[in-house]
């Protein structure tokens, strides 16, 4: 199950934001070169094929985006959302050497600085609106990769911020090389150098952990593991894995239902475990779930009994229309009793599908299996609606005895009521009469 249409559309709007920044980062590159080299400003030319080596990270992520929206083929069912991954690690080498770069020019510049004749007006206020302009384009990246959970966007919006602080250091640079101030350009350009290095290899990690399909998401699947566990009809949760494919997450679930539910049942809860998962978590794009048959360590049964006598309470011969039921939890081995359940429907005026109204009351507990000696066509299949077996016992048999019988395996498990509906009905009015009052 995915959302291939609106994957797009959001990887659609990265390709858009990408393109922007390529094409302003282009020009800027530009008029760095230009204005550096007519007033004779290597720093600013420096700068300049620096910012041209931005266009190129950039445009690889437009490039590496624009692969990931391609439409799933039979050769690439998957999508290649990777594509955007790898891009990313390419581009955390790119920003790494940058970084190397800037280093080794920053180490250059410890030196006295060559003075200049005339005030370099022109070339610091392409450095101000460079780093002005670079404010805006990174504020633009850092938006659009979070709202689609882009790296290589975020991993690009990073290096602008730290462009703005080597554009801050080149006029810097400008400016004390016209007063003839040493070391002050070296020392920014070593500090900045430091920064984009970290960065860069930081892309380069954790892309690689990515297209190694490392965990990286432990709080998502925490919370799906959760979510899934509050849904009726999951007993357990034995596996959930998420991968990342690009700024998207691929999801795989290992639950549990009951031991006995139709198939055509957990079908249906898988079905309702996918739309939950991929309505609840955003950047999700694909979820597989696996249902298997399982009994927990722990189990919350209910059985339907004549009196409250602890565990050597009797068990009543009809579901619906015992007077108490007592829930138990079992375990391998040990059993507690957690509640008396007093089935208040009896005294009703309409005492009509008291079954019906029980189990609503019931299901609340989050009960597992149903022990009973007979039970109507409809109480049968509203209780297994909600994933809950259901096992025959004797009637007048104490609860301590069902429960060794249990463990044991000595209980027939019910596949079918044991009475139609219209019968049921009928007995209504044979009821016992204390039980009626």
């Amino acid at each position: 199950m995915n959302n291939g249409s609106t994957v797009r559309v959001n990887l659609g709007k990265g390709q858009r934001t990408a393109l922007l920044a390529s094409v302003v980062t282009l020009m800027l590159a530009g008029a760095k070169t230009l204005v550096g080299y007519g007033f004779h400003s290597p720093l600013l030319v420096a700068d300049g094929f620096h910012t041209l080596s931005d266009f190129t990270v950039i445009f690889a992520s437009w490039f590496g985006l624009w692969l990931a929206s391609r439409e799933k083929t039979d050769r690439f069912p998957y999508g290649l959302y990777k594509a955007e991954t790898l891009v990313s690690f390419l581009i955390g080498l790119f920003i790494s050497w940058a970084g190397i770069e800037v280093f080794l020019e920053g180490i250059g510049k410890f030196g006295s600085p060559t003075p200049t004749r005339n005030f370099p007006l022109l070339p610091i206020l392409v450095s101000g609106v460079s780093m002005v302009i670079g404010y805006f384009l990174a504020r633009k990246e850092k938006t659009s990769g979070e709202a689609i959970n882009s790296r290589s966007l975020k991993a690009i919006a990073q290096d602008s911020y730290l462009n703005i602080a080597v554009s801050f250091s080149v006029l810097a640079g400008i400016v004390a090389a016209y007063f003839a101030i040493s070391y002050v350009e070296g020392v920014l350009l070593v500090i900045i150098s430091l920064l984009v290095l970290k960065l860069g290899l930081e892309t380069v990690w954790f892309s690689l952990l990515i297209l190694l399909d490392a965990n990286l998401d432990r709080q998502l699947q925490s919370d799906i593991a959760e979510g899934m566990l509050q849904m009726n009809g999951v007993t357990g949760v034995k596996d959930v894995k998420v991968r990342q494919a690009g700024p998207f997450r691929l999801v795989e679930c290992n639950i549990e239902s009951a031991p006995h539910a139709p198939l055509h049942r957990t079908h249906g809860l898988a079905d309702r475990v996918e739309r939950y998962i991929m309505d609840t978590f955003p950047n999700v794009e694909s979820v597989y779930v696996h249902v298997e048959p399982g009994r927990g360590k722990t189990s919350l049964a209910v059985i339907p009994v004549k009196d409250i006598n602890e565990f050597d309470s009797k068990v009543y011969d009809h579901f619906g229309r015992a007077p108490y039921f007592i829930i138990i939890k079992i375990g391998r081995d040990t059993e507690d009793i957690v509640d008396f359940y007093f089935n208040e429907y009896l005294g009703k005026k309409e005492n009509i599908h008291i079954g019906v109204k029980v189990i609503r009351d019931l299901v609340k507990y989050g009960i597992n299996e149903v022990f009973t000696s007979e039970i109507g066509e409809i109480s049968f299949h509203m209780i297994k609606d909600n994933f809950v077996d259901i096992y025959r016992v004797r009637g007048n048999e104490s609860v301590r005895e069902v429960i060794e019988r249990y463990r044991h395996g000595d209980i027939e498990t019910l596949s079918s009521p044991t009475h139609l509906a219209d019968v049921s009905e009928a007995e209504r009015a044979s009821a016992p009469e204390e039980h009626l009052q």
